[in-house]
């Protein structure tokens, strides 16, 4: 163990209350970045989710889409044209809405259809825990996430109710598809969603496009576009970025997210920079000394580096620890907070630049001193 490292430690931990508060800062301001970074990992997740589980090579969506819950209509019989173009193997349409659920127990609340046919080539539910999507064929059949249990009113499968008053029954329960709006997805097949949701039977939301492997997808586009007025046709990627683009800034949610996690960067920086200046000015007699005794800056500037360095590993190993309870508390909630590797590698190096950013208000200090203070004490 160096002298340096064995004089920051003791530097430290001579005052234990004020270690105490500046552990306190450090852990108070990484969970509040951890919360909001998470929150917007979370959010960002969740707003292409739907697209995310699509197996689609291309979308065709209305003209002006702005991302997968705008509710526009498209005509069914543009699937033909769809299926005209050279290299197009299917179309499978989807339609989206939102629509009231008749709460069993009195009330209505709102929820947001995704009916799809094509067997496994539509936009159909995931991570099942009862029921099959085979079940989704069966009348009035419909599949919710045991997330909205208590919101929705329902107790299991076989539950029955009424969507836009129309007879529903939960014949699926999936486990972790959340909405990011919190308003519950519904998935069923395309016919009672267009009844649930009040359309006509030739008006969907978007078509799935497959196409052929040797397709050249830019060719498929451009004779899409030509063929089928009033309509985009985007590939995964874009419709997952424009998606992402609306709600994330779009809408300011992001913004939001983001200028939470700066402000408790900013708040723990001035809790630590404040706590090392004050220790920093206690112990100005032994800088003076080590000065006096022609111990280098380089020296000097080692021993605060380590007070900030220690007061980083700590501060952000309890941190971390608060937020991995607290990603488990949330985890079944309507909104999850994320805590990848990613997230906390970068969290890790963000205290360590904090504290080191914070010691330079001590270092500046420390090299005021006059040497000579040492034999005036």
């Amino acid at each position: 163990m160096s002298l340096t490292f064995r004089l920051a430690f003791r530097n430290l931990f001579q005052d234990r209350l004020r270690f105490v508060a500046t552990v306190i800062g450090i852990v108070f301001s990484i969970v509040l970045v951890i919360i909001q970074s998470g929150l917007y990992l979370s959010f960002e997740r969740m707003v292409t989710t739907m697209i995310d589980h699509a197996p689609a090579d291309l979308w065709i969506v209305p003209l002006g889409t702005k991302c997968f819950e705008d509710p526009s209509l498209l005509d069914e019989h543009d699937r033909e044209h769809a299926l005209s173009v050279q290299g197009v193997v299917e179309a499978i349409p989807i339609l989206i809405g939102f629509t009231q659920w008749t709460v069993p127990n009195g009330g209505t609340t709102p929820v947001f259809i995704i009916g799809s046919d094509g067997d496994g080539a539509g936009l159909h539910p995931w991570n099942f825990v009862e029921g099959s999507l085979a079940a989704l064929s069966a009348p009035h059949a419909v599949a919710i996430d045991r997330t909205y249990f208590a919101r929705l009113g329902i107790t299991g499968i076989g539950d029955t109710t009424e969507i836009r008053e129309q007879k529903a029954q939960v014949m699926a329960i999936t486990s972790g598809i959340r909405s990011f709006t919190t308003t519950p997805y519904v998935f069923t097949s395309l016919d009672p969603a267009q009844i649930y949701v009040g359309t006509s039977k030739s008006r969907v939301s978007y078509f799935l496009l497959h196409v052929s492997k040797d397709a050249d997808l830019i060719r498929i586009r451009q004779q899409l576009q030509a063929r089928i007025s009033k309509i985009e046709v985007l590939t995964p990627d874009e419709f997952r970025n424009r998606s992402r683009a609306f709600w994330l800034f779009g809408t300011g949610a992001g913004a939001a997210l983001f200028v939470g996690a700066l402000l408790g960067a900013i708040v723990g920086t001035v809790i630590v920079a404040q706590t090392l200046y004050s220790s920093t000015r206690d112990h100005l007699a032994e800088f003076a000394t080590l000065r006096a005794i022609g111990s280098s800056n380089t020296y000097i500037y080692k021993v605060i580096l380590w007070q900030a360095l220690l007061s980083a590993v700590i501060g952000f190993t309890l941190a971390a620890g608060v937020a991995i309870v607290i990603v488990q508390l949330t985890a079944e909630t309507a909104l999850p907070i994320v805590m990848t590797p990613e997230l906390t590698v970068g969290l890790f190096l963000l205290t360590v630049v904090m504290c080191i950013v914070s010691a330079f208000s001590a270092i500046i200090q420390v090299m005021r001193i006059d040497p000579a203070r040492a034999f005036t004490q």
